[in-house]
């Protein structure tokens, strides 16, 4: 009978360890999640503080990668081209404080003196519609086909996820920045030209007008990493507390003297 019962209070002290070993070690990766986050956003802190330094050369541009290259500023000299710019569907930013509404991004094909293109995000554009002439007027004195000197930051695409709306070829509106997409349906590569497997979000110049909207971006990642560890930590320990209070509602009684 004793053997009986006990294989339950062993089965429940076997679960509890495992429980409490599981949520400390969500904790302690938490908190090492934490750590790599403050070295992740100090990287890019001190990228985009940086002092611009020329694009690439063209024979690189392979070897890029976000991990590397994300949010490096540079300064080069191209010419837009605005007549076969995206735009892009924004409802915020996680990377521009002065971008807090609907809108789209000017994504325009510039031109480097070798011919290359390489694809600049000219800034946001207050068009909540995603209304094409009002992108075609935001983006016109753009394409007056004089080089000009840029500063701005590389970025790499991203692709469409499985919820993202469908882009609209017609409008040239897409909804992710999706570059090989975008250079693919708008003919930016037409001619063998070769377009840069990333683009430009652009810092400088302020364009007349100020439309697009170009500025500085700023790091804001999510740091909550100490709150969940808290939070698993927490857990373990109420764990801890109910097995102890489940285990001496279990201890026999002594009967009376």
């Amino acid at each position: 009978m004793s053997a009986t019962a006990g294989r339950p209070r062993l089965g429940f002290s076997l679960f509890t360890l495992v429980m409490v070993a599981a949520f400390i070690g969500l904790g302690v990766w938490q908190l090492q999640r934490r750590i790599e986050k403050h070295a992740l956003i100090a990287a890019l802190t001190e990228r985009l503080a940086a002092t611009p330094v020329p694009l690439p050369p063209v024979a690189t541009w392979s070897s890029l990668n976000a991990g590397r290259d994300e949010f490096r500023r540079v300064h080069f000299r191209a010419a837009f081209d605005a007549g076969s710019d995206a735009m892009v569907y924004s409802s915020g930013s996680a990377v521009r404080d002065d971008v807090s509404g609907p809108g789209t991004w000017a994504f325009i094909p510039a031109r480097l003196s070798g011919g290359e293109i390489v694809v600049v995000n000219a800034g946001f554009v207050q068009n909540t519609m995603q209304d094409r002439a009002q992108q075609d007027r935001a983006v016109a004195h753009l394409g007056a086909g004089e080089a000009t000197d840029l500063v701005g930051y590389i970025r790499f695409p991203e692709s469409a996820g499985i919820l993202t709306p469908s882009a609209n070829v017609e409008k040239r509106l897409w909804f992710a920045r999706d570059l090989p997409a975008m250079a693919q349906a708008l003919g930016w590569s037409n001619g063998g030209k070769t377009v840069a497997p990333f683009y430009i979000d652009l810092e400088q110049p302020l364009p007349a007008g100020g439309i697009p909207k170009p500025a500085p971006l700023q790091v804001h990642l999510k740091d909550d990493h100490l709150q969940y560890a808290i939070t698993w930590f927490a857990l373990a320990g109420a764990v801890v507390i109910a097995f102890f209070v489940w285990w001496r509602g279990k201890r026999p009684r002594a009967g009376p003297g």
